[in-house]
């Protein structure tokens, strides 16, 4: 989906590029012209490997080539870890990130410093991807799309005494967060090939972490297309009693970007990192 941008004022514009297994996608707008905005979503050629794919994607993506005031690279993967922001010692990194995680060949641990959610995520990047997307954008900040989440979601806890849970779903899997007011308690991603998955595990968090029915709040979002959606909201409503669907749009008031119903959540919530 596009809407007026104009290629010739690209440094003056923020890109933002998501590559997952399940597709890749970039948006691009400007700061202060909301109405400036250009969305793009491709599939991945299921084929070749990540690093074959993101080399195919910057080499034949016309609007990848121009320069921009800002560029953001959003790696959504379930590989990534959670350290204390106060117990982080850089020269640990890949001690901490192999503690909870097995080792894997030519691959290279990168940081995400999250302030508000005072926490520090690691995470792991194929050395080859990593060596494409530098090499194309040497500025590029490169995050773990569950960091942007978290983020913004903690911004949304403050100076409340319920617990909230909030669920974001994608076509194969799931990001669960949890906060007791600001303070970040949970954060994983699962698996969820099926919508019995989905509500399974997410049931399962809501008991394990001592979530209180009546009382806590549980938080969802995902695409209304995604297959048996409905039926999703029906079998989580007859155990939570406090379950909102977020809207984008009223979380990133009526954006340019928010009305681009395509667009992933992790890069609307970008905003907080900025």
């Amino acid at each position: 989906m596009a809407q007026p941008i104009d290629f010739n004022k690209s440094e003056q514009y923020i890109l933002s590029i998501r590559l997952s297994t399940d597709g890749f996608s970039f948006s691009i707008y400007h700061p202060q012209q909301e109405s400036e905005v250009y969305f793009s979503a491709s599939p991945v050629n299921t084929q070749r490997s990540m690093a074959a794919n993101v080399k195919a994607y910057l080499t034949e993506t016309e609007e990848l080539k121009h320069p921009f005031k800002q560029v953001n690279i959003l790696i959504h993967t379930s590989r990534y870890t959670t350290v204390p922001l106060e117990l982080y010692e850089d020269e640990q990194t890949e001690l901490l990130f192999y503690q909870n995680l097995p080792a894997q060949n030519n691959e290279v641990i990168l940081c995400n410093i999250l302030g508000k959610s005072n926490v520090v995520i690691l995470f792991g990047l194929d050395k080859l991807t990593h060596l494409f997307l530098t090499e194309h954008f040497p500025n590029a900040r490169l995050f773990a799309s569950i960091s942007p989440l978290a983020e913004y979601f903690s911004h949304k806890c403050k100076q409340n005494e319920e617990r909230k849970l909030f669920a974001i779903f994608h076509p194969e899997s799931m990001e669960v967060i949890g906060f007791e007011k600001e303070k970040l308690i949970l954060l994983n991603t699962y698996s969820t090939p099926t919508i019995h998955d989905s509500s399974y595990y997410l049931l399962n968090v809501w008991q394990q972490a001592g979530f209180d029915q009546e009382k806590d709040t549980l938080y969802i979002h995902g695409s209304s297309r995604m297959a048996q959606w409905e039926e999703l909201l029906l079998l989580l409503q007859k155990y939570i009693r406090k379950l909102f669907i977020i809207n984008p749009q009223m979380e990133f008031n009526d954006s340019g970007l928010s009305r681009i119903k395509q667009i992933p959540f992790d890069m609307l919530s970008l905003i907080s990192c900025e």
